[in-house]
Order: structure tokens, then sequence, then C-alpha cells
């Protein structure tokens, strides 16, 4: 019984073995940067389909930045964690000040993984959004609002690991919410598995440049 994964590229062969993906529209794997791409790159491997990244910053609170506020994502999207901010009575200056620091790292983002290469056309496809993992799903909320304006077809949220409140909130915002492992007591994304070090920017342009050098494949039928 599978209970942790070696590192993010095992991660995300298994969770290329649990989707299903339906017939019929093209499929567009994005993963969310940076620790999201070697999980995305190892689905759209399996898949044949083409990989990208749709780029969220989560908003944390200040002092502990590890807990999200809420999260940013291309496309001008804002969502807030009202329960974080009401519960710590964190001021609107306070999120407008984080929020603008986090949007100049997005806009840097974008710009080296894609190399001004525009974002990818998403109308009418199925698009599978993928993590290393979600604790409250704020950042992959963000993902999922900003990657509705474009008009997919379907919305897919594919993760190896999540806590269960984050898939159940992201089901009422994605078509389909796929997880490899939703165990009782979540803990941290990180303690899912054995290698959990940071992905670098250099690796995530190496996996991206990669994708785009294999041959192109008939979409899925």
């Amino acid at each position: 019984m599978l209970t942790q994964f070696r590192d993010r590229r095992e991660a995300g062969q298994h969770l290329a073995g649990a989707l299903r993906v339906p017939a019929g529209a093209p499929v567009r794997v994005l993963a969310l940067p940076r620790g999201g791409v070697p999980v995305g790159y190892e689905v759209a491997l399996a898949l044949g389909a083409p990989l990208d990244v749709f780029v969220v910053r989560k908003l944390g609170v200040p002092g502990h930045e590890e807990l999200a506020m809420g999260a940013i994502a291309q496309g001008g999207v804002r969502v807030l964690n009202e329960d974080v901010v009401g519960g710590l009575g964190i001021p609107a200056a306070t999120i407008e000040r984080v929020a603008t620091a986090e949007a100049a790292e997005l806009a840097r983002r974008e710009r080296i993984y894609r190399g001004g290469a525009p974002a990818p056309d998403l109308r009418g496809h199925t698009v599978i959004l993928v993590d290393d993992g979600l604790a409250t799903g704020a950042t992959m909320a963000a993902a999922v609002r900003g990657a509705r304006m474009q008009a997919p077809g379907r919305i897919i949220v594919a993760v190896p690991v999540a806590s269960r409140e984050a898939m159940q909130a992201l089901g009422e915002l994605a078509d389909e919410c796929v997880a490899v492992l939703t165990p009782r007591s979540f803990g941290g994304v990180g303690q899912w598995y054995q290698d959990f070090r940071q992905t670098s920017d250099d690796e995530v342009k190496t996996l991206l440049d990669a994708a785009r050098r294999r041959p192109p494949v008939a979409p899925i039928a």
C-alpha cells in the first residue's frame, strides 16, 4: 500500500495512472510552479499532452508566510481565505502590500518560464491543473478561477496528495478533482514525500523545454 512518494517525478507517475481523461476535447496539462512542474511533466508525458505552467502565488500571512490568507493567479485573479483574514483581523492595506509583492514575482516567473511566449489558449480544452499537493487549496482555487476565465471545456484538478478539506472545497470549483492520497490526518504536503527539496527555476525551465521538444501527438480519443 502506497504511503509516501519517493519524489515529485514518481508522484507524477502515480497520478497519471489515476487519471481517466474524457474523450473528445484536446487535453492540456498546466502545472503550478515550481513544485507542480515535475509532477505535471510525468502526467503530460503519460497522456501525450502539451505541458505549460499556470502561475499562481500564495498570499502568505506576514510573519507566518506558510499560512495562506489567499492567492493570486495570472489573469488578475485574486482569491482570499476569508476565515484566515477575518480570524486574524488582517487589514486591507496588508493584503494589498503582500499582493503587490507577489504580483511582481508572478510576472517574473511568467517571463522566465515562457521566455516571452504567450500563455496557451485554453478554449474548449480539457485542462488538467497539477500541483505537488494541496493543504488549504487556496492557490489551486485561484488557478481554477483563472483557467475558467478562458472558457475551457473541462477543468480537472490533479494532485498526488491532498487534505480532504481541500478536495471538498475544490470539488465545488473544478469539474473533477483527483488525488492519489487523501490521508485522514494530513499534516503538510512535504511529509508525504521522501525527497521534498525545493524545485528550482532551472529545473522548471529544463522540464518545460524537454516537454516542448517532444514530437506532437494526436488528441486523445
